[in-house]
Order: structure tokens, then C-alpha cells, then sequence
């Protein structure tokens, strides 16, 4: 099947995936988020964690993820060394963050940040990765000053460069917004009106936007990631993917470890059919996702979301090799086939309960990455 495609993850929070989701988001942010991602400037630290994250992550079958690292600019390149040396395809954004009160020590200076980041995207790109690439990443709105924001517009905009950041993730982090920016009539503008909302834009959550919003989306060729099992498990919100999607917004599917306690995309999958059962079961919308149209999202839409549907997604003719080769009767598979099982009875089977045990090979532009070589 075709590799999956993570349009959110965070990597420095992969040392806690599966602890802390107790708090919302952001005195999430504050308790252990923050004071986590500020022990990143120590390398060796840095770089325990990102190798078990590409190694965890290409292992589930993430052929290709969209990474936010840290401020500190030498850990993030090193993230995207890690990510070469596995052969994952990547995007690796440096966060940039010039205000956070709540804990002073994890911030730069507005010139500091900006300076970095063209530092970041410059040694990055002189590496010459063949699948590695920079990604501009204001960590979001609260996070940032106006002149910020702007700066990585320009920066963005000079360089051609992706965009990825959140919107509208939860209702108090929207009012912060408000507050902090009321010159903005949303959220989506204040993006927008800083050159950050284009058609190489990845915005995380938008579990609020108005239809106004959406329409703008559209508009700028944006695109949203939902993170289903961060929503839930901070309780942020539930996206509305039918909404999304009937305002002809590009969407896939993030992990968003580690508000997301799990790594792997087909928790993804899995957590996108269960928001969207709630939202039938709140007699919010009248028709749900299907498993083929989650699975979707999870492989093609996210190559759209990145805009590398003309290089992966599906096995068109032409494009590059990023493949699992899924073995359903693994010794220790964590389901059973039966003889009456079709095709479709065992793909749904794997797509629901499957995991690593039965992803036995993975390729990325044709090469074989997992079993990992001795050479990683």
C-alpha cells in the first residue's frame, strides 16, 4: 500500500508521547511542553529523541512526515540529518517564538528568531538533502509578535518556502487571539495579512474557523491537518471534516505527537472515523467518513496538503516509490483472517487493528528503509 503521510507531528515532544495529556492546551503548553522542548539546546539529548522518533515513525509506516522541531537551530538541523540518514522524506521547521510569559527562559528575540530561522533554511538547503526540506513554522498566534509573523511572511515568500503553523485549536487559545491582535477580524487573517497563508501553507486543528475562514482557505490553496487524537485527548475540539472538505480546503491527517499519544498514522485513521461518528452522533452532520475516504486522507490527501502529489500518494505511473508491503498473516499479528475475508475485509482489518508487527518492508522513492540497515 501506498506510505503514509504525517502533516503534524512535533518531535522534541516524542519523549513524552503517551503521558501528560491531562491538562488542556495551553497550560499543556506551559506544564510540559515548554519546559520539554527548552532541554533541546543539549544535542545529545536532541538527538536520543530524534532518532527514536524517525525510527518509530518510519517503523508505522510514516513515509513522509511534517516535523516542528525546536528554537535551537543546530538540534533542528540535526533533526533533519536523522531524517536523511533514515531516508525518511521530510519537511523540518525550526519554531520561531518571540513571547511566552509563561515560561521566559523557552523564547527568542523577535531579531534573534528571524536571523535563525534564514540561518536554518540556508544550511539546510546547502546540505542538499534530496528529501529533506525547511518549512517556515511560527509556533502560532500567542506564541508570536505581529513583527514576527511578518518577517517570516517576507522570509517565506522570498524564498519560496512551506508555512506551517496552528489555527483555532481550542476556544481559549481563539479568545487569546482576539485580545492579542485586534486589528485582525480572525485568525485566519492575521496569517494571512502576513504573507503566511498561501498555497504551501499547513495549518494544524482549525477546529473553529467560520466559513468565512474556510472560503479563504480555498482562496490561498491552504491547507489543514487534522490531528484527531490531540483534539480529543486535550479536549480542544472535534474538526468538522465534511466542512472542510465541502469548501474544497486540502486536508490530511497528524499525529500531533505528543498532544497526540501515539505515532502512528493509523491511530490517526482511526481517531479521524471517531471524531467524525461523533459529530453523527451529535446530530451535527448527517453523513460520516468512510474507512477508504480516512485512509485516503492518511496517504493522497496528505501529499496534497504538502503539495507532493505530483511525487507520491498513490502508485500513478510516474511517481516515486514510497510503499508498505503489509504482511496480514505476520506470526505475531495482532488480528485474524478468515477464510470468507476478501480483499476489502482484510485491508479494514489492518486498517483498524493492524500495526508495525505486519508492516514488514518500507520504501521510500523506492528504496528500502525498514528493516533498518546496520549502516543507522
Amino acid at each position: 500500500m501506498p506510505g503514509m503521510v504525517d502533516t503534524h507531528i512535533h518531535a522534541p515532544q516524542y519523549s513524552f508521547a503517551g503521558t501528560r495529556v491531562d491538562l488542556p492546551l495551553l497550560q499543556w503548553l506551559t506544564t510540559y511542553t515548554f519546559p520539554t522542548e527548552a532541554k533541546y539546546k543539549d544535542s545529545d539529548f536532541a538527538e536520543e529523541v530524534y532518532t527514536r522518533v524517525v525510527r518509530r515513525t518510519l517503523k508505522n509506516g510514516t513515509t513522509t512526515a511534517c516535523y516542528f522541531a525546536t528554537i535551537h537551530t543546530d538540534t533542528s538541523l540535526l533533526l533533519a540529518e536523522i531524517i536523511d540518514k533514515f531516508g525518511q522524506r521530510a519537511f523540518v521547521g525550526k519554531v520561531c517564538m518571540d513571547m511566552n510569559d509563561s515560561v521566559p527562559q523557552y523564547k527568542e528575540t523577535t531579531e534573534d528568531s528571524v536571523q535563525e530561522t534564514e540561518r536554518f533554511v540556508i544550511e539546510l538547503l546547502e546540505k542538499k538533502y534530496p528529501r529533506v526540506q525547511p518549512v517556515i513554522t511560527p509556533r502560532f498566534g500567542p506564541s508570536c509578535t505581529e513583527g514576527l509573523l511578518c518577517a517570516l511572511g517576507n522570509l517565506a515568500q522570498a524564498r519560496d518556502l512551506h508555512v506551517q503553523s496552528h489555527i483555532s485549536e481550542n476556544e481559549e487559545e481563539l479568545k487569546l487571539v482576539e485580545n492579542m491582535f485586534p486589528a485582525y477580524q480572525n485568525y485566519t487573517e492575521l496569517y494571512d495579512k502576513n504573507k503566511l497563508l498561501t498555497s504551501k501553507t499547513m495549518m494544524a486543528h482549525a477546529c473553529y474557523l467560520s466559513e468565512e475562514e474556510l472560503k479563504l482557505f480555498s482562496l490561498r490553496g491552504a491547507a489543514i491537518s487534522h490531528c484527531p487524537n490531540s483534539n480529543f485527548s486535550l479536549r480542544s475540539g472535534v474538526l468538522n471534516v465534511q466542512k472542510v472538505l465541502k469548501n474544497n480546503v486540502k486536508l490530511g491527517l497528524g499525529t500531533d505527537v505528543a498532544g497526540g499519544y501515539s505515532a502512528s498514522m493509523l491511530d490517526a485513521i482511526r481517531k479521524a472515523m471517531m471524531a467524525s461518528n461523533s459529530l453523527q452522533v451529535n446530530k451535527v452532520n448527517e453523513t460520516g467518513l468512510t474507512l477508504e475516504e480516512a485512509f485516503q486522507l492518511a496517504t493522497l490527501g496528505g501529499s496534497q496538503a504538502l503539495g507532493l502529489d505530483d511525487v507520491i500518494g498513490n502508485f500513478e505511473v510516474g511517481k516515486e516509490f514510497d510503499a508498505l508491503l503489509i504482511n496480514t498473516k505476520a506470526s505475531d499479528s495482532p488480528f485474524d483472517l478468515f477464510s470468507a475475508d476478501n480483499f476489502e475485509d482484510t485491508l479494514q482489518k489492518f486498517l483498524y487493528l493492524g500495526d508495525d508487527r505486519n508492516i514488514s518492508e518500507v520504501y521510500v522513492a523506492g528504496k528500502q528503509v525498514v528493516p533498518f540497515s546496520s549502516s543507522v
